[in-house]
């Protein structure tokens, strides 16, 4: 660095502090202040329940768990789409110190066989069934190879009502003394994350990391009682449970869940029918709402903010959702899982340019610096480098895995993000491209080597590379480039869809096939990427 510019570094202040609670505490203060505001809206199950009937729920599970045998730092699976029950095995494991571990319900045998078997999941949570996926059918299959897993309760089923019955077996002194052993430091979530290398990841936090990360996400929004949160984004993500859930529950407000999975009229209806103040989704679900064939009908003035992430908002839909769905104050964030997940975050009076040309600041408590990814040196403003960031919200690590933590993370506890980002002079940051090849696609992030690994499997593959190009739908689309093993018979479209359905959660599947005789290549042996990117469809 050179002269006096400024130096690419942001450290967040603000006049809030930390919170040092666990999660249960933290739902305590809620309950005492608010007993009788609403705190969880199910509409499609007709649950309504108040701050005082949703801690005694909460209650009644957490000593349920214990009842039946869940110890303290035990792996407690949730493989659901969202629904009352889902918010309740999260707060419920977060009261005994059980670890979560959060399930994408889009998951299929293959992935669930191994997140089960990674984490040591000793009793599963599940949908009986949600479209096209038989849940139970799927558990029956992987169950033979995964010891650990002793119990399987589905909700909506028996099983469920048989576990609830085990509350009895623990008294309120007896949970409140396991509650007492509980640090804020414990590890109590895991999330997988797609990894680079092949299977995902699991990155643990704990209930420092996604308390205080919610709770900093709703401070910037705003939130207080007296709002109504609409979510129709997925619990098992980052997205939902923290931002949603511990967002709102840590300010007293109510969470509401319009659908067990996205649905554009539910969501119209639902911010109509309970009043919501702030609404959550990726781009295309705005965009979806925004052009749903009856949202002209739709009463959407009680809205006044709301949260946009997973990938950059174009300007126009921006001005739509400000214009029409009386969202003046809606906010993007940046993140990722492995930092619980909210780094920057624009706030409530940015202009439009702020909120589709950047990411937003850095939030209060957390450093941010952006450094030549070669030397670690930081920039200057105003210079494209890789964004790193510190502080509370850094995960404790990827589960069972420190090789690849160490990867990721420092020896000064900086998070390796792996984006390419700009830090203007003003502290807004840009993020420019990735240096690693993940494909953003309609918001879910989606890492090549973990489908390449798996296409490999097909007798008709002999090599395949998989890239994102781009889409005007979901941002970018995913292209399998393939080698076949005989070039006299190569695989159709249709069989490697049908290969992967099943097996792979459907946004991992290509939707798009190049058959190549060869890959283009470096001369140090490595395949240009890029140029298979850029020469698809030319």
């Amino acid at each position: 660095m050179t002269g006096s510019a400024a130096p690419s570094y942001a450290h967040g202040t603000g006049a809030t502090a930390l919170l040092g609670d666990t999660i249960g505490r933290n739902l305590d203060r809620a309950v005492e202040s608010y007993p009788d505001r609403e705190a969880l809206v199910d509409i499609p199950q007709g649950v309504r329940w108040t701050y005082a009937r949703f801690g005694a729920e909460v209650n009644r599970l957490a000593r349920a768990l214990m009842g039946g045998g869940v110890a303290k730092g035990d792996r407690v699976g949730i493989w659901a789409v969202n629904c009352a029950e889902w918010v309740l095995v999260q707060y419920a494991t977060a009261r005994i110190g059980a670890v979560m571990v959060n399930i994408n319900p889009a998951y299929r045998a293959y992935e669930l066989g191994y997140v089960l078997r990674q984490s040591g999941i000793s009793v599963l949570f599940a949908s009986l069934s949600h479209k096209t996926s038989d849940y139970r059918a799927m558990v029956d299959r992987v169950r033979p190879d995964c010891p650990a897993l002793r119990s399987v309760h589905y909700i909506g089923d028996p099983s469920w009502d048989t576990l609830i019955d085990a509350s009895r077996l623990v008294t309120d002194e007896e949970l409140a003394a396991r509650e007492a052993e509980l640090s804020c430091d414990d590890p109590i979530n895991i999330q997988y994350t797609s990894g680079t290398t092949g299977f995902p990841k699991g990155a643990t936090l704990s209930h420092h990391n996604i308390l205080n990360n919610g709770y900093s996400v709703g401070e910037m929004v705003g939130y207080t009682e007296h709002d109504r949160v609409c979510l129709p984004v997925p619990f098992y993500h980052c997205f939902g449970m923290v931002m949603g859930n511990l967002g709102t529950t840590s300010h007293g407000g109510c969470v509401v869940i319009p659908a067990p999975s996205f649905e554009p009229a539910a969501v119209l209806a639902a911010v109509q029918r309970e009043r919501c103040t702030s609404l959550y989704g990726v781009p295309t679900m705005f965009l979806a709402e925004l052009n749903h064939p009856d949202f002209a009908s739709y009463d959407l003035s009680s809205l006044r903010t709301g949260i946009m992430a997973g990938s950059p908002c174009p300007v126009e839909v921006m001005k739509r959702v400000v214009a029409e769905m009386h969202m003046d104050e809606v906010s993007i964030c940046y993140g990722m899982t492995e930092t619980s997940p909210v780094s920057t975050q624009t706030r409530r009076d940015d202009d439009l340019e702020r909120r589709t040309g950047t990411v937003g600041r850095v939030l209060p408590h957390i450093e941010v610096k952006v450094v030549d990814p070669v030397t670690g040196v930081t920039l200057p403003r105003g210079e494209e480098g890789e964004l790193r960031t510190r502080g509370y919200s850094v995960m404790l690590g990827y589960w069972e895995d420190p090789a690849r933590t160490a990867e990721v993370i420092d020896a000064g506890r900086w998070m390796h993000t792996g984006d390419l980002a700009v830090m203007r002079e003003d502290g807004y940051v840009e993020i420019v491209g990735r240096i690693k090849d993940m494909i953003i696609r309609g918001g879910e992030n989606v890492y090549p080597r973990e489908i390449e690994e798996f296409l490999h499997g097909h007798p008709k593959i002999a090599d395949v590379q998989v890239v994102g190009v781009p889409d005007a739908t979901y941002g970018e689309e995913i292209l399998a480039c393939v080698i076949p093993r005989d070039p006299a018979d190569p695989p159709t479209s249709d069989e490697v869809t049908g290969y992967c359905r099943g097996q792979l959660a459907h946004y991992k599947i290509p939707r798009l096939l190049w058959i190549l005789e060869e890959f283009p290549m470096t001369v140090s042996g490595k395949v240009r990427k890029i140029e298979l990117r850029e020469g698809y469809g030319r």
